[in-house]
């Protein structure tokens, strides 16, 4: 039964694995193509997510931005002392982003923000080595953020937003008992948080930007468990049963610095503080007991800094080039690193281009490149090891209109 427990809580490990190993925050093309940076920016409305402190300094009474990304991501695997080796299958996944902004006054900006800042999927095949650990997963996250934002002057602003998060999760592992033994749980969360940024410009040339999003606890109450198993196991183990489970997603701080150094060209760095030490024990528990126990279980997290660079030119009033790169490492133990969703020290590099046919329109485009560095990992529970490597390629477009 320890089997079935510990698949139980892969689930919500997958999510928080994508949070730290693609945190891409792709909630802007913009921003993506700029190495992810928008802390110290102003990009109109999608300061909804970046930086609410920045949102009042939007230049239009009104701005809308829209846009969408595919993630295409693979992983490769080789067993430990094996020549065994596995690749994922993993369908595409969108996230996506909505934003609206008004200008009341200028003083005073509101907003409204939906956005998809966790999602992916995950595809092993049924009879691979770690079918016991995962099969398949698919999980996403929507964020509604309604936002305010006030220019104290024409230098300093502050801003900040309510959050409303609605969650789900579909996962399957094979179990180990005779014939095509598996288990599929499906899930539903939401729950609250918020978002709060100041943003500073000293002089002309120089902007500063920090922002904090809060920690959000993600509680999952009868979720469906459905276990696929024989007829001679059914008096011990409930066929259909439900589950419930928390899960603190980490809160970030986030400090950037941008520079025009010319009228054209733009240089920014930013600092990303993902605060994983919040996620030490994941506590779970099924509705009918039968042969299965309540657990908790050490994650033991730590930490992790991404530093970011990115460089814009602008070429001519209809055309603007971005570029960035970024380090995001690993935050997982190494006793209970799991393929649910592999997350690696990964190195990434983005582009960006924005053409703005006529006055107030914007076409973002964006494409980046992720690479997650080779290494060797175990899960001690299961005692399954090998060497992981991953990659994921992210196209992004997205449209902006102010007027």
């Amino acid at each position: 039964m320890k089997k079935i427990i510990f698949f139980v809580m892969a689930v919500f490990i997958s999510t928080t694995m994508f949070a730290g190993g693609y945190q891409v925050r792709l909630q802007g093309n913009k921003q993506t193509g700029f190495g992810l940076i928008g802390t110290p920016t102003i990009y109109g409305s999608s300061s909804i997510f970046y930086n609410p402190g920045s949102l009042s300094f939007m230049k239009k009474k009104w701005d809308f931005d829209v846009g969408a990304s595919v993630i295409l991501s693979d992983i490769a695997f080789q067993k430990s002392e094996s020549n065994y080796q596995a690749e994922t299958d993993n369908k595409a996944s969108t996230p996506f982003y909505v934003y609206g902004a008004y200008k009341i006054s200028d003083l005073i900006t509101i907003g409204l923000g939906v956005y998809t800042p966790y999602g992916s999927s995950a595809t092993w095949n049924n009879d691979w080595a770690g079918k016991f650990l995962i099969q398949k997963i698919s999980l996403s996250a929507i964020y509604i953020q309604p936002t305010i934002s006030f220019n104290i002057n024409d230098k300093l602003g502050i801003g900040a937003g309510f959050v409303y998060t609605i969650g789900s999760v579909k996962m399957r592992k094979a179990l180990n008992y005779s014939g095509d033994s598996y288990v599929e749980l499906d899930g539903k969360a939401n729950s609250i948080g918020f978002n709060a940024g100041i943003f500073w410009q000293p002089v002309d040339i120089l902007k500063i930007g920090l922002n904090y999003r809060s920690a959000i606890k993600m509680s999952v109450k009868d979720g469906d468990a459905t276990f696929h198993i024989p007829s001679a196991l059914q008096g011990t183990i409930p066929v259909n049963n439900k589950f419930d489970a928390e899960l603190p997603l980490p809160a970030n701080l986030d400090f950037g610095v941008a520079v025009n150094v010319t009228d054209k060209l733009m240089l920014a760095f930013e600092l990303d503080w993902v605060m994983w030490n919040v996620y030490d024990t994941l506590n779970f528990s099924f509705k009918e007991q039968g042969a299965l126990l309540n657990s908790a279980n050490p994650r033991l997290y730590k930490d992790s800094f991404i530093p970011r660079l990115g460089i814009q030119y602008d070429i001519n009033k209809t055309i603007i080039v971005r570029g960035g790169v970024y380090y995001d490492p690993t935050p997982t133990n190494a006793d209970y690193f799991s393929p649910e969703t592999v997350s690696l020290n990964n190195i990434a590099y983005t582009l960006g281009l924005s053409i703005m046919p006529v006055e107030g329109l914007s076409i973002d485009i964006s494409w980046l490149q992720l690479f997650g560095q080779k290494a060797e990992k175990n899960y001690s529970p299961d005692n399954f090891g090998g060497t992981y490597q991953s990659t994921a390629i992210v196209p992004g477009l997205g449209i902006s209109y102010s007027f």
